[in-house]
């Protein structure tokens, strides 16, 4: 693949990844809800989310093309959120000055790296059928 098509691969990915931490920040606060009264509160999950994903996530190949084309390497997203999950609950602690509850800490990492891992199974289905991979 050239460098347009890994760029263009890279940017699908990350907008797709960014657009999955958003519906995933919708789905909490409708599951208390609180999806029509927050407003610009979601951000205080949103941004700490995608900023932990896209400070971690680089580092653990989850959008290098040799990775995202092999189906065995799906499990890199997942794991990748895992980790981001407790910085992204740290970064939302501090923007709040508030305490980290652990069980927010586990349902926003777990929620969010089984969001990103169904997205990512859609994305290798979707580029293998089209034979982009």
């Amino acid at each position: 693949m050239n460098i347009e098509g890994r760029l263009t691969n890279k940017l699908i990915l990350i907008s797709g990844d960014v657009l999955t931490l958003a519906l995933v920040t919708l789905f909490g606060f409708a599951s208390h809800g609180e999806l029509g009264s927050a407003g610009a509160r979601m951000l205080t999950t949103f941004i700490p989310l995608v900023v932990a994903w896209l400070l971690l996530a680089p580092h653990l190949g989850v959008f290098d093309i040799r990775y995202t084309q092999k189906a065995s390497q799906l499990w890199r997203p997942f794991w990748a959120m895992v980790l981001a999950g407790p910085l992204a609950a740290w970064l939302r602690g501090a923007m709040l000055n508030a305490a980290i509850l652990p069980i927010f800490v586990v349902v926003l990492g777990g929620v969010s790296a089984l969001a990103l891992l169904a997205w990512r199974v859609l994305y290798w289905l979707f580029a293998s059928w089209a034979g982009r991979l």
